[in-house]
């Protein structure tokens, strides 16, 4: 159980999906209510796969490349930052993609792939979380663990992105900038573990 609230914990915030709701309203404003709770369980589908397959498969790759853990981990803690930094600015969850992708977006019938689960809700920073998950000290069990984790992470956002309309009527403008920053920070703060505890396995433990 402790495993899987903290793999919870890990990602939800670097995941946000709060901070992809005023995307997902505006890319399915012309969409049915069916087809708006489709398009939000798709996306979860997806990143399921996504963050499971980095999470199972992403060490290997990082062997092939010859890129270490400590490696990854001050470059994700670098890109979680940014993100922290960008919700802690006044519409920082609107810069997460960029306008040109929001407008292609709009264009397509199916954006459950892109750019809702990739890279709103499982971009560079979740990834980069789900790859450091991953220790060979881990059993199959804690494996196990960890992905129903990611699991339970999908079915909270599909819930919260299945009821964005109710939640932006009910905390309002200020209550989800409010609730932007309050991740910011904990992202911010991610990142920064991130960084420090790959300085200190590189310094110190490695000695």
């Amino acid at each position: 159980m402790e495993i899987i609230l903290a793999t919870l914990s890990a990602l939800f915030s670097v995941v946000n999906p709060f901070g992809a709701m005023p995307v997902f309203l505006t890319l399915t404003q012309d969409d049915t209510p069916e087809q708006r709770n489709q398009q939000a369980l798709k996306a979860c589908l997806y990143m399921v796969g996504i963050l499971a397959v980095f999470f199972l498969a992403g060490q290997y790759v990082l062997n092939f490349f010859g890129i270490r853990i400590h490696d990854l981990r001050i470059a994700g803690g670098l890109m979680i930052m940014r993100a922290g930094f960008e919700l802690l600015t006044p519409g920082g969850s609107k810069k997460k993609i960029s306008p040109d992708v929001v407008e292609e977006g709009q264009q397509k019938e199916d954006i459950s792939f892109t750019p809702l689960a990739m890279p709103m809700l499982s971009g560079p920073g979740a990834i980069a979380v789900s790859i450091g998950l991953f220790t060979t000290s881990l059993s199959y069990l804690d494996m196990i663990m960890i992905l129903i984790g990611i699991i339970l992470l999908a079915a909270l956002s599909y819930l919260i992105l299945r009821f964005s309309h109710q939640l932006t009527r009910f905390m309002g403008k200020s209550g989800l900038a409010a609730l932007s920053r309050i991740m910011g920070f904990i992202v911010l703060s991610i990142g920064v573990n991130f960084i420090v505890s790959a300085l200190n396995a590189l310094f110190f433990t490695e000695r």
